[in-house]
């Protein structure tokens, strides 16, 4: 039997995790780890962090779930600080692990990492799952809707349709089996003692965790608080006073619509499967298609994406759970968008997959670069929401405060960044990774390379009128005043091309 060293990624469930079950199953001995890589919380090549506060202080409550979780079955997991090749490559080494098992990474980055591991310790078995996806390679292979690099990628709707036309069924979720969660944990001595040696690693206790991250710039004395014990999780149930079985009236639904007050995702299994349970009982899923554009109201959009982002819950689960709706409340042009909506994200994920260093390429699969630049005044009023488009600022405002942002205002943003301010789309990208906390490297860089008109897309890219979406989706500013939109009114530039200061109008 195997001594294992699971590392956890973007899987942190417990819930229909094949990965973890096989693992589980096949080990005499297992530790759990989570390795937190300090380059996360320094800037890169477009001076944005790859994790900012908002999406660590969510990280952070995943974890702590995660973590009340496994001490229920009597097991440990370990949150390490340092180089994930360095924290690995050390463990397997000093701590005689004989398996490696670790969810098969979407980012080019995050399979270089292990891949490097693997080479230093061709000894060491990998298991491997697909836990980020809604279907498996050999699945899409034999429907032919994923082509190899020699044919070229396709266009979403040729996926969509091989799909669809295939039958092409996810493998059912399966509940974790607690009876087989008998390997016994590695003694904590075995990883200490390997992370003391090193003083490039650490473990990370809970309060630790949360002092890593500070508020953005704005505010660089201002930690976020992590909040504190999450508690076990109890069983679930869902928690509208609606039962699952009804569906809101279509006043309902218009003062849904009106809602503006921000609802705080929180990080976790817990808090994704209550979520989902919550919004199928709501009936939502019945209207999703004619609110799903709305800028915010909890269940406008399914908010499932940030549970997804992180593997709190699994594109798989979500299929079934909207199978079982659709058979208790009928099939309609809105719960078939919502699998269309899971198709759009499993598509960007083998996208990613094929498309590698390309997926951040300023020209991305286009034959000429986009004629765009950067400018440094532009794109922090951007990013502040200082700009002269109202609708965007109240859209960025919104995205600071929270971590999250409708996908009609990502598309509105995004094209104001490329088109009206004529700036790197890759800085938008980056800024998107700071800050979402759904953040997915596929969904993230694959749909900004959509916008900017450098993806697979035929068509090119995207370009909003501002003032009539503003017009059709906030028609009585009531968005725009609750996140303050207005902006204070100055230039968007104060230089001119060659750095010269432009005159007010007045001054002249």
């Amino acid at each position: 039997m195997r001594k294992t060293l699971y590392c956890f990624t973007h899987d942190l469930r417990l819930a229909d995790n094949q990965l973890l079950q096989d693992a589980v199953d096949q080990s005499h001995e297992i530790a759990f780890i989570y390795v937190v890589d300090p380059l996360w919380f320094k800037p890169t090549n477009y001076q944005q962090l790859p994790m900012g506060a908002i999406r660590w202080q969510f990280t952070c409550q995943a974890l702590r779930d995660l973590e009340v979780q496994l001490q229920s079955y009597g097991h440990v997991l370990n949150v390490v600080l340092g180089s994930p090749v360095n924290a690995l490559t050390s463990l397997l080494k000093y701590a005689g692990f004989d398996t490696l098992a670790m969810a098969n990474p979407i980012g080019l980055f995050e399979r270089h990492q292990r891949n490097t591991v693997l080479k230093a310790h061709s000894r060491v078995a990998l298991l491997t799952d697909w836990s980020h996806t809604l279907y498996t390679p050999a699945q899409l292979r034999s429907a032919q809707a994923l082509p190899d690099k020699q044919q070229g990628w396709k266009s979403f709707s040729y996926f969509r349709k091989k799909v669809e036309k295939a039958g092409v069924l996810p493998f059912v979720a399966q509940a974790f089996n607690v009876q087989s969660f008998n390997a016994r944990p590695v003694k904590s001595v075995d990883i200490e003692s390997v992370i003391a040696d090193k003083q490039s690693l650490s473990l990370l206790t809970q309060t630790q965790r949360v002092s890593l991250c500070q508020r953005d710039a704005a505010h660089p004395q201002d930690p976020i608080p992590c909040q504190a014990d999450i508690g076990q999780p109890d069983k679930i149930q869902p928690s509208d006073s609606q039962s699952s079985n009804s569906h809101p009236s279509e006043r309902q639904l218009n003062n849904r619509q009106l809602n503006h007050s921000p609802y705080q995702y929180r990080g976790g299994e817990t808090a994704g499967w209550q979520h989902m349970l919550d919004y199928f009982a709501s009936g939502a899923a019945s209207t999703y298609k004619n609110t799903r554009n709305a800028l915010d109201g909890r269940f406008n959009s399914t908010g499932f994406s940030p549970y997804l982002g992180i593997g709190n819950i699994s594109p798989r689960q979500i299929y079934y759970h909207l199978k079982q709706y659709e058979q208790d409340h009928g099939v309609n042009e809105s719960t078939y968008w919502i699998y269309f909506e899971l198709l759009w994200r499993e598509y960007f994920q083998w996208l990613a997959l094929m498309l590698e260093q390309r997926l951040f390429r300023f020209r991305g699969l286009a034959r000429s670069a986009p004629l765009t630049s950067f400018f440094p005044e532009r794109f922090a009023k951007w990013c502040q929401g200082n700009t002269p488009y109202v609708i965007v600022n109240a859209c960025m405002q919104q995205l600071n405060s929270t971590g999250f942002m409708s996908n009609r205002g990502r598309q509105l943003v995004a094209s104001c960044l490329v088109n009206e301010l004529g700036i790197d789309w890759r800085y938008g990208a980056a800024y998107f990774q700071q800050q979402l906390i759904d953040y997915d490297v596929a969904s993230n860089w694959g749909n900004w390379q959509y916008i900017a008109g450098v993806g697979v897309d035929p068509r090119g890219g995207r370009h909003f009128n501002l003032q009539k979406q503003t017009q059709m989706f906030d028609p009585d500013g009531v968005f725009i005043e609750t996140w303050q939109g207005r902006g204070d009114g100055a230039s968007l530039d104060s230089v001119d091309m060659v750095d010269w200061p432009i005159m007010p109008e007045g001054e002249r």
